[in-house]
This record gives C-alpha cells, structure tokens and sequence, in this order.
C-alpha cells in the first residue's frame, strides 16, 4: 500500500491500526528497503502507534472509576 492510498491511522480500528503496525515493523526487521523507503514506512509506523494509543487511552478512561 502506497503511502498516498493508505488510509489515515485515526480511521482504522484498533486491530488494523495494530495489524499494519506489526507488518511494518517484520518489513523493517528485514530490511531490503531503501532509506527513502525505511523513513516512510518509520513514519507511518509512529502515525499508526500514536492511532493504537489513543484507542488505548480511550479503553482505560472508559474503564478506570472516575474521581469526582
């Protein structure tokens, strides 16, 4: 998936955001990309973390009692 089709990260749920994530990061382990190639696949990798935390985030505010 090109970076210009790709969907934005705050648009997937949690599992794709994760799923993606996971693909991103065994393309990297393994290398063969270029670096213009690595720094994008990097990018996107932080874009779909910061996606997974804040589903994260949201899921504990949910279930954590509230002070009042």
């Amino acid at each position: 998936m090109s970076e210009s089709t790709a969907p934005d990260p705050a648009d997937l749920s949690y599992e794709q955001a994760r799923d993606e994530l996971v693909a991103i990061v065994q393309r990297l382990e393994t290398g063969g990309t270029t670096l213009e190639e690595s720094l994008a696949l990097w990018e996107r990798g932080e874009a779909l973390a910061e996606a997974c935390q804040r589903w994260l985030d949201g899921a504990r505010a949910r279930v954590e009692p509230q002070d009042e």
